[in-house]
C-alpha cells in the first residue's frame, strides 16, 4: 500500500487517508486473521495519525482510530432500554430434545418439508447491543434482563474487532441503514485470559479472573475506558435487531418494529435485506463484523446433531469457550411465522454441551508425592459430572495456591475441567447470609452446617515419614530422597547417569522394570542385582545382562564428588559435589558437618547447607550408603581439592549449551584445574567458554574485549592441562 505521504496533499487529506489505511489494516488484522504489515508500522501510521491530530483538533471526527479510548472513566452506568427485547434461548441437552424441537416446529408451520437450519457455537461470554446511527457507532450495551441493559459505550469502542464506522458494501446498491442495532457476544480468549491472570499474579493485590467469561463480563463492567483497552476481549457477532432505512414505510423499519407485509413488500429496500440469516452472516462480515468461522449452514435436525458432534471434538482446540451449539431457523420469514415466547424465540435453541464447571464439596485433602520428591496437595471430592465425565479429585498444586483461594476441607466450591485439561478448583464459593432467596437453599444449608479444617502441610513424608523441608518459596520436597518410593524410580535414574555414578547400560525403561518388579527397592539394590533377574527383562538376554552387571562392578570405583553427587541431593550438582570433597576431604566429616561449617564453603548458601544438612540428619539416607559402602562402593581418601595449579588465579564464566559435559561437569573440571568459575562477566574474566543459545553474558564479553572460546577450545584446554 501507498505510503500516506505520497498522496497527501493537506493536513486534512493527510487524516482521511491515514484514517482509511488503519481500518483497513485493522480489518484485516480482526477481521481475518491475516495481516499485512508488521506491528511497528501500524503503531507508524497511528502514532502520525495521532500528531496530525494534535496539531488539527477539528479533524477529529468520532469514528477516528484514534478515539477508541475516551480519556476520563465514568463515575456510573446509565441504563439502556432494549428497542427490541433481547430474548435468551431455549436449551436442550440430548439428542432427542433436539429432534424434538425440530418436531415442534413443523408442527407449527404445517409442514414436512426440509427445514434449513444455520449452526454456530455457543460462545461462553457477554450478549451486546451495537447501535449505529448513519453508520457511526453510536451505543453499546449489555443484555442486561434482555429489556434494560446498561451503557457500556466507552468500553465497547476500544475494542479492535468492532468498527467505529460500517464499511462500504462493495458489490451492493443497498443503502447504509439510518439504524442498525447488531448483536454479538463479547468474550476473551483463552490465551488472553492465561496473559490477563499471569499479569495479575505478578502485582501486588492482583485479583485473578476465576474464568475467561468472568475475566470479559469484568472488564465490560469497568467504568474506565483504559482498563479494558488493556485487556484481551474479542467479539463475534451473530444477529441484527432494529433496522430502519430512511426511505423504507412509514416508519423507515425492516426489522424489528415491522410495518405490514404489504407496505414492505413493496419498499425496494426492503425487498433487498437479506432473506436469510446465513445471508445476514455475510452482510455483517461486509459491514467489517467478525462472524464466528465454525458456523454452518444444515438441513434437518440429524445435520445439527451432526454439527453439534463435530462441534463438541473441537471444543478443546478453540481458543474461546463454548458451551454449545446454537441452531436456528436459517429463513427469516419462517422465523416471524413460528415467533416467539414470552421469553425465549421459538426457532432458535441451545444445545448444551458437557459443563465445564460445576460445584461440589471438598471432602479432604491428601498430600502426594512427585518422583523428584515435590509434594503437592490434591482435593478429594464430593463426585460431580463436570467436562463430560465424573471428577473426585483436584489438584491445589500448592500451598499458596489453597491460601490464594482461601480454601478449607468443607468448602463448596467451583471445579473446572476443560477439554482433558486435569481438573482444578478455581473458587471458593462462600455461605450466604440468611435471606428470603431460597435459591440453592438445600446446598447453602449444607454449606453452613458443614465444619471448615483449615489445610496444613504435613511435617513428614505421606510415602517414606522423613522430614518434609520447603523448596524455595512456593514448593516443598521430601527429604528422602534416597529412600522415598514416591522418588525410587527418579533417584536410581540420578544415581545410575553417566556423570554420576556411571552404570552404562542401565536406562529408564529398564529401571522402571526392575522397580516395578521389586527387585530395586532402592539404589543399592542395584549391587545385588544378578544374571537371573535381569534376563526376566524385557529385551535383556544373557549378552545384555552380563554387560549390565560388568558396568555395576567398574562402578563400584569412583570418586567422593562423583559418589555425593550421585546421592541426588537438592541442589547439589557436580561442582558443589566437588567443593564439599576438596573441603572435607572424606565422607565422614560430611555426613557429621553443621550447616554452619557447611556455609565456611564458598560455592555453598545457606539454602544448599540447609538441604545437605537435612539429607545427611535422615537415618535412612545414612543406612543406603552404608549398605554401598558394604556393597564395595568406594574411593581414594583424601582426594586433593586441585588436581592442578595451571589455572590458577584465571577466571571463567560458561555461558550457552555445552554438548559433551554438563555446565556443572564443566565447572568442576576448571575448579579442578585451580581456576575459580564465576556467574558474569567483568574485566576481571579471563575467558568465557561460549556454547550454542550463548546470549549477553557473550556479548558483555566481546564488549569488553575478555577472550571467548569454544567448547572445541575448551575440551583442548582441559585436556591438555588434566
Amino acid at each position: 500500500m501507498a505510503s500516506s505521504k505520497q498522496a497527501a496533499q493537506t493536513p486534512e487529506q493527510e487524516i482521511a487517508q491515514l484514517k482509511q489505511q488503519i481500518n483497513y489494516h485493522n480489518s484485516l488484522y480482526h477481521q481475518h486473521d491475516a495481516p499485512e504489515i508488521p506491528d511497528a508500522d501500524f503503531d507508524a501510521m497511528l502514532a502520525r495519525l495521532e500528531k496530525l491530530e494534535a496539531a488539527h483538533p477539528e479533524l477529529i471526527t468520532p469514528d477516528s482510530p484514534t478515539q477508541r479510548v475516551g480519556d476520563a472513566p465514568l463515575t456510573s452506568f446509565s441504563q439502556i432500554r432494549h428497542e427490541i427485547p433481547m430474548m435468551s434461548l431455549g436449551k436442550v441437552f440430548t439428542e432427542k430434545d433436539l429432534l424434538d424441537f425440530e418436531t415442534r416446529i413443523k408442527k407449527r408451520l404445517d409442514t414436512d418439508a426440509t427445514i434449513y437450519y444455520s449452526c454456530e457455537p455457543k460462545v461462553d461470554g457477554i450478549a451486546v447491543s451495537l447501535l449505529y446511527e448513519n453508520g457511526l457507532l453510536v451505543r453499546g450495551a449489555t443484555r442486561g434482563d434482555g429489556v434494560t441493559g446498561e451503557d457500556i459505550t466507552h468500553n465497547v469502542r476500544t475494542l479492535g474487532d468492532i468498527p467505529l464506522r460500517l464499511s462500504e458494501l462493495k458489490n451492493s446498491s443497498m443503502p447504509t441503514p439510518t439504524r442498525l442495532e447488531v448483536r454479538g457476544e463479547i468474550y476473551m480468549t483463552r490465551s488472553g485470559f492465561a496473559q490477563v491472570n499471569e499479569a495479575a499474579a505478578g502485582t501486588d493485590g492482583g485479583k485473578s479472573f476465576v474464568n475467561p467469561r468472568n475475566a470479559a463480563a469484568g472488564t465490560l463492567r469497568q467504568l474506565d475506558p483504559r482498563v479494558a483497552a488493556k485487556r484481551p476481549l474479542r467479539l463475534f457477532v451473530y444477529a441484527t435487531g432494529l433496522v430502519e432505512f430512511a426511505d423504507a414505510g412509514s416508519d423507515g423499519s425492516v426489522n424489528g418494529s415491522v410495518n405490514s407485509k404489504a407496505e414492505n413488500d413493496a419498499n425496494n429496500i426492503v425487498d433487498k435485506w437479506p432473506k436469510e440469516l446465513s445471508e445476514i452472516f455475510t452482510l455483517l462480515q461486509e459491514w467489517g463484523f467478525p462472524v464466528n468461522p465454525e458456523r454452518a449452514l444444515v438441513k434437518g435436525a440429524n445435520e445439527c446433531l451432526q454439527y453439534a458432534e463435530t462441534l463438541l471434538q473441537k471444543r478443546p482446540a478453540l481458543d474461546y469457550e463454548i458451551d454449545g451449539a446454537v441452531v436456528k431457523v436459517n429463513n427469516l420469514a419462517l422465523q416471524a411465522d413460528l415467533g416467539s415466547n414470552a421469553r425465549t424465540p421459538r426457532w432458535a435453541m441451545a444445545y448444551k454441551f458437557p459443563a465445564e464447571e460445576m460445584s461440589t464439596f471438598v471432602n479432604e485433602v491428601d498430600f502426594q508425592v512427585g518422583r523428584t520428591g515435590t509434594i503437592t496437595p490434591v482435593a478429594r471430592l464430593e463426585p460431580v459430572f463436570v467436562g463430560g465425565v465424573t471428577v473426585s479429585n483436584a489438584t491445589l498444586h500448592n500451598m499458596d495456591e489453597i491460601a490464594r483461594l482461601g480454601l478449607c476441607i468443607g468448602d463448596r466450591v467451583i471445579v473446572r475441567r476443560a477439554g482433558d485439561v486435569i481438573p482444578k478448583i478455581v473458587a471458593v464459593i462462600p455461605a450466604k447470609p440468611d435471606s428470603d432467596d431460597d435459591t440453592d437453599s438445600d446446598l447453602n444449608s449444607e454449606l453452613k452446617t458443614r465444619q471448615r479444617i483449615p489445610i496444613e502441610m504435613p511435617e513428614f513424608c505421606p510415602a517414606c515419614h522423613s522430614p518434609v523441608e520447603p523448596d524455595g518459596d512456593v514448593l516443598f520436597r521430601c527429604s528422602g530422597g534416597l529412600v522415598c518410593p514416591a522418588q525410587r524410580k527418579e533417584a536410581i535414574r540420578h544415581f545410575s547417569a553417566r556423570a554420576a555414578m556411571d552404570v552404562d547400560g542401565l536406562g529408564e525403561k529398564l529401571i522402571e522394570q526392575l522397580v516395578d518388579n521389586g527387585m530395586l527397592k532402592d539404589v543399592a539394590d542395584i549391587y545385588h542385582l544378578t544374571a537371573e533377574q535381569l534376563q526376566s527383562m524385557e529385551r535383556m538376554g544373557s549378552k545384555s545382562a552380563e554387560n549390565l552387571l560388568q558396568a555395576i562392578r567398574n562402578s563400584k570405583q569412583t570418586s567422593l564428588s562423583k559418589f555425593l553427587f550421585a546421592l541426588g541431593i537438592r541442589e547439589v550438582g557436580e561442582a558443589t559435589a566437588l567443593a564439599l570433597a576438596a573441603h572435607f576431604g572424606a565422607l565422614e566429616p560430611i555426613l557429621q558437618a553443621t550447616a554452619e561449617q557447611l556455609l565456611e564453603i564458598e560455592d555453598i548458601g545457606p539454602i544448599v547447607a540447609e538441604h545437605i544438612a537435612v539429607f545427611f540428619a535422615n537415618a535412612d539416607n545414612i543406612a543406603v550408603i552404608h549398605r554401598l559402602q558394604d556393597a564395595g562402593v568406594h574411593w581414594p581418601e583424601h582426594q586433593p581439592a586441585v588436581q592442578s595449579d595451571v589455572l590458577q588465579g584465571k577466571i571463567f564464566v560458561l555461558t550457552g549449551t555445552l554438548e559433551s559435559m554438563s555446565r556443572d561437569e564443566g565447572k568442576a573440571r576448571l575448579q579442578a584445574l585451580g581456576a575459580k568459575v564465576a556467574g558474569s562477566v567483568s574485566k576481571k574474566t579471563s575467558c568465557v567458554v561460549a556454547g550454542p543459545g550463548a546470549g549477553s553474558k557473550l556479548e558483555k564479553a566481546e564488549e569488553l574485549g575478555v577472550t571467548v572460546i569454544d567448547e572445541a577450545e575448551f575440551l583442548r584446554l582441559l585436556n591438555e592441562f588434566s
